[in-house]
């Protein structure tokens, strides 16, 4: 499934990266320390967080995740925007909170990443 499926099922809003809406996710990571996630965040990933700060743009194409979605109604910082528009890395955002946005993407067919 696509990012941009997943952003169309669950009414997310998109807030950069358009250019990347074709990327597929494979699975799925919850997580707002940045050495977890790039300790355990695997290719292909969608990202669930509350940062919104430049770094996470960095952290996803450093995993070469298919995107982003910023919880709790949480939205990117200019330079977020920007970076993500540079490096194709979709951000969406959604007044949900990352338990209920896992539990949506985990309804949807996208699973956690394999231990």
């Amino acid at each position: 499934m696509s990012i941009d499926e997943i952003r169309k099922k669950l009414g997310l809003e998109l807030a950069a990266g358009g250019g990347g809406l074709h990327r597929e996710v494979l699975s799925g990571y919850c997580g707002d320390l940045l050495s977890d996630v790039m300790a355990n965040c695997g290719k292909g990933a969608v990202w669930v967080t509350i940062q919104g700060h430049q770094n996470i743009v960095a952290v996803a194409v450093l995993r070469e995740m298919a995107g982003i979605i910023l919880a709790n109604g949480r939205r990117p910082d200019p330079e977020t925007v920007t970076k993500a528009e540079q490096e194709g890395i979709p951000v969406l955002c959604s007044p949900l909170g990352a338990y209920e946005l896992a539990g949506r993407l985990n309804a949807l067919g996208v699973g956690g990443m394999e231990q």
